[in-house]
This record gives structure tokens, sequence and C-alpha cells, in this order.
């Protein structure tokens, strides 16, 4: 027999030597916490498909967003639903809505934690699409005008970070000509530049009652069958000024967080989107899945595909867990 002198395995002998050689370390630091505000007070009810994640009101927001800081995650992303809902979702930029409260409440708060705030108007308006309609169609560059809104008011409640997360043509550019004209120089748009039409996002439109009234998404959000048109977005957005880039969902295109982060130089960004969340939580509920493992090793493939920031509505268990 032939001695055996090729040994990898030596580098796995020990927890410590395992540690030592590890390429990809995750942690909390990787993270931003999503969280949904409601209209009212004393609010915090649990959304029936995402355990453990819960409907709040602005005081309720803030008590979390202080235990978020306190476990060493650096962001949030605030989402909301609103008072009232009309054809062009202008409570989407009305600075008495719950977004724009918990944005400055949380920024009184707690100052050093980074602030995202989510830049879309499915849930704001009647019919549950993304932007202006012109019969059953999105008119893209009507759109435009009302994500410019959106933004500078998240801007001017404390949002360190805008997000467009709607899919239309030219809103990095619009959006950045708008935060730059109002002063608002420094605060950085994390764009969801590659937002594929997934049905993963189930939950999500139970937790931010953002379900479109007719139709799909389809006509602006990405066909996931298309992986070199994702480097067409990206291109685009960063000549239109994006800081950020994101691939959402991340779970099932970690394939094209790689071919992005090869691309780009600029940070990417993955969203562990809510599907992918509620089927971990569902299979754990039933005792199928040992969750902190399958949890862990989840994100830390998300990260050895290429990503710098995580969104995922993990992030608390995940880094409770690290630090344990």
């Amino acid at each position: 027999m032939t001695e055996q002198k090729l040994r990898p395995r030596r580098m796995r002998i020990s927890p410590a030597m395992r540690d030592m050689v590890r390429e990809n370390q995750l942690s909390p630091k990787d993270f931003v916490y999503p969280i949904f505000v409601v209209p009212g007070e004393n609010i915090c009810a649990e959304i029936p498909s995402m355990p453990n994640c819960f409907h709040l009101s602005v005081e309720n927001a803030v008590k979390l967003a202080r235990e978020i800081h306190a476990l060493g995650i650096p962001a949030v992303e605030v989402f909301g639903l609103p008072a009232y809902k009309d054809e062009d979702g202008s409570s989407a930029w009305d600075m008495a809505s719950p977004v724009q409260r918990a944005i400055a409440a949380i920024r009184e708060a707690v100052p050093e934690l980074v602030i995202v705030g989510d830049v879309c108007l499915c849930q704001y308006t009647t019919h549950g699409h993304c932007g202006h309609l012109t019969g059953h169609y999105v008119d893209n560059d009507k759109t435009l005008a009302l994500l410019q809104k959106v933004a500078v008011s998240q801007a001017k409640a404390g949002a360190d970070i805008v997000a467009p997360s709607d899919m239309m043509d030219g809103r990095v550019a619009a959006i950045r000509e708008a935060l730059d004209a109002n002063h608002f120089e420094t605060v950085s748009i994390m764009s969801y530049a590659v937002k594929y039409a997934s049905g993963y996002y189930g939950p999500f439109r139970d937790a931010a009652d953002s379900a479109p009234a007719f139709g799909d998404r389809r006509q602006y959000q990405m066909d996931p069958a298309n992986a070199r048109e994702a480097l067409k977005e990206v291109d685009l957005d960063i000549e239109e000024g994006a800081d950020i880039i994101m691939v959402k969902p991340a779970l099932a295109y970690l394939d094209i967080v790689r071919r992005v982060r090869d691309h780009i130089h600029h940070p990417v960004a993955v969203y562990n989107v809510s599907g992918e969340y509620a089927m971990v939580k569902a299979a754990a509920a039933n005792g199928w899945i040992d969750e902190k493992r399958i949890v862990l090793e989840t994100l830390t493939g998300m990260k050895r595909a290429g990503a710098d920031i995580i969104i995922t509505y993990h992030a608390i268990d995940a880094a409770k867990w690290l630090a344990g």
C-alpha cells in the first residue's frame, strides 16, 4: 500500500486548528436587522408567518433598536405599515408616518446605530404595486418623482442609508439627485440592484400588507432564470451613484452573489428574505433540523459567496449564538 502523505485532514484535527485556518468568519457586524413599525402605541404583535418577528409601535421599535445595538449588530432597516393608503402611496413620504417617526426616534435614542430606510411604495398604495399606475402598467418615469420624495423624507428623519427596492429604471440617479439637491450628500444609497421576482417573498407580504391587488411584479422585478442581466443592472446602478449593491433573495441566488462580488469593488449586500427565514423556522419547530447549526451555516454560505452585508431576520439569534 502506498504511504499517504497528502493529508488535508491535519488542518481539521481540533477546534483550535479549525478556527486558525477558517477562511470566512461570521460576525454580528455583518448583519442588518429588519424592523416593521406600525401606527399606534404599545403594539408588539407577532407576524404569523414569521415567528419571533413583530409588528411594533414606534416606542417598541426603539426598545428593540437598543437591544440590537447592545448585541453588536450595527444596523437596522426600517419597514412600515401606514395609517392610510392611496393610489400613489403618499403616506410613504409623510413625516408623521411610522417609518419616518421610527427613524427619528431611533436616531435620537441610539445615535451609533446605522439606520436604513426602505424606499418603496407597494405597502403604501391601494393597489399594492411599487409605483404610479397607468392602467395596469407601473409608469416608470412618473414613479421616480415619488421615490425621490420618499428618500428625502427618510433622510430628513435621520436615515444614514436609503435603499430603493422598487426596480424602476433610473431610480438611483433620481434619488441621488434629490438627496444632493436637499443637502443630503452624505446619505448613502444601497440599491436593490438585483431583485428577482421571487416566490420567497410570501411572508413579507403578510408582514408589510403589500400583496398586489392584481397581477404580479414580473414586469419590473428580474426573471429568476437570468444571470447576465444581473451584471447589467449592477453596472447601471453603480454608474448612477449607488454606494452599496444588493442581491435579493440570497439563498437561491448565491451564484449571482459570487458573480457580482467578482464583478465590482463596491460593498455587496444580500437580503436573507422572509421565505428563507420562514422555512427554517418551520422545519426547526417540527424538530427536523438543528436551527442554530442551519442558520449559522446558511449565513456563512452567504458570506462565503461574497456578501459583505447580510440583511436577515435571524440576526438577533445569530448574534447571541456567535457570542455564546
